[in-house]
């Protein structure tokens, strides 16, 4: 009970809100997880715990130096390490298992995103960061 009152509910509830939220000028996905893992990731205290990572979202990053949509450009890891952006969101990940649930939407007038295309570049993020891909879960989206 205590699970699904702390967790369950308030993390079906962001999804939900998150999907009817306003439309945002970036998305920065990976500079919040670069952030999280400063945050709480790289302190002594936290060097040899088990650390994991949920990331509820569509998991399009769309920023100045790089982006996901479709008319940008593929998806491929590839393109992603020759932009700006691998750079400055390299970051140590200490061994984190990130686990995706994957928000599947549409967004309006791009062309559709490969999902398992677009889940195979971020295992190999993850993986770069030094993290654990702990696998993905589709979502029911917009």
């Amino acid at each position: 009970m205590r699970w699904v009152e702390n967790f369950r509910k308030p993390a079906a509830d962001a999804v939900k809100s998150s999907l009817a939220s306003a439309k945002a000028n970036s998305s920065p996905i990976m500079a919040a997880i670069q952030d999280i893992a400063i945050d709480d990731f790289s302190n002594e205290a936290s060097a040899t715990a088990k650390k994991t990572l949920f990331v509820i979202s569509d998991m399009i990053e769309y920023t100045r130096d790089y982006s996901q949509y479709p008319r940008a450009g593929d998806l491929t890891f590839l393109r992603y390490k020759q932009s700006p952006a691998y750079l400055k969101f390299r970051t140590d990940l200490h061994g984190a298992t990130v686990n995706i649930r994957y928000v599947n939407r549409q967004p309006k007038g791009q062309p559709l995103i490969d999902g398992r295309a677009h889940m195979q570049f971020w295992k190999e993020w993850i993986e770069d960061n030094k993290g654990l891909f702990g696998g993905a879960k589709w979502l029911q989206g917009a």
